[in-house]
């Protein structure tokens, strides 16, 4: 879906985002070999994707916003979500602070729910942390209600 003479990467592979500053709509584009009308339906729906404009009304997108390009991207076409579940998926992640279950160490296997991936909060027993100011107590019921889930 790219223009011809611009190769699109490999699905599946993270393209190599160059050390620059700011990035306009077509370099975006290019870099996740999409048409630059679809970033600017995204800005829509995704209200965390909003690049800076110029003097001259050229949108100017930083490193973080072009790797939540990538990321909606990967969402959407990859593990098929659809624009509402990763809105909601966005919106999930930041009210609770939690890594992906991928990026956890030795975390429990991810499963697949409504929204995808599950996730998992950072300091859950699926993940080696250091020892916690939680009570004794307090931690074997929350391991009795995890045991209840599994």
């Amino acid at each position: 879906m790219t223009s011809p003479g611009t190769a699109a990467p490999p699905q599946g592979t993270t393209p190599a985002i160059p050390d620059k500053l700011y990035f306009r709509i077509g370099e975006v584009a290019r870099i996740a070999g999409v048409e630059p009308y679809v970033l600017r339906f995204w800005e829509t729906e995704f209200p965390q994707l909003a690049p800076k404009k110029s003097g001259t009304g050229h949108r100017l997108y930083r490193r973080k916003e072009v790797e939540l390009v990538l990321e909606v991207k990967r969402l959407l076409y990859e593990k098929r979500f659809t624009i509402e579940g990763a809105r909601l998926y966005f919106e999930q992640n930041k009210k609770r602070g939690v890594a992906k279950v991928a990026t956890v160490p030795q975390a429990a296997p991810a499963q697949s729910g409504l929204f995808g991936e599950m996730t998992v909060p950072a300091g859950t027993p699926g993940e080696q942390a250091a020892p916690s100011k939680v009570p004794a107590s307090v931690r074997s019921e929350l391991a009795a209600i995890l045991e209840l889930l599994r």
